[in-house]
């Protein structure tokens, strides 16, 4: 078999790991083997997971092929954000002043807290009662 060119990213928002790979091409844009706009419905989460191609203008050019696992659709949109942001950056290095002026490089570290004992959540305390 061939080699086939292909650009790698890994992408991570709470506890969605998306696996992002550029191959060129048309544009067409597959997620988990779906089309793009089945998987994300609302056009706030394909703004969001396009955003890398869009704002460097390579939208046409790659064919995108990922897979999700984890979290939420929302969390998942952008863990293919940044997991496209990092395979421009393994296509082309020069492309890293404009995704990272755009904060496209910047891993969003927050995460559920944890429900602590004693409690009925992370901060929510159990109802006191004085009598």
């Amino acid at each position: 078999m061939a080699d086939q060119i292909q650009y790698y990213g890994t992408g991570r928002r709470k506890s969605a790991i998306a696996r992002v790979f550029l191959r060129p091409g048309s544009g067409n844009f597959t997620v988990n083997g779906k089309p793009f706009e089945t998987y994300f419905v609302t056009e706030q989460q394909r703004a969001s997971a396009k955003k890398p191609l869009a704002l460097t203008e390579t939208l046409a050019t790659f064919d995108v092929v990922t897979t999700v696992n984890g979290g939420g659709v929302a969390a998942q949109a952008d863990a293919v954000k940044m997991g496209a942001a990092r395979a421009l950056l393994e296509f082309n290095a020069e492309l890293r002043k404009t995704l990272k002026a755009e904060g496209l490089l910047s891993r969003d570290s927050r995460i559920k807290e944890r429900k602590k004992y004693g409690q009925k959540g992370a901060r929510k305390r159990f109802q006191f009662s004085k009598r």
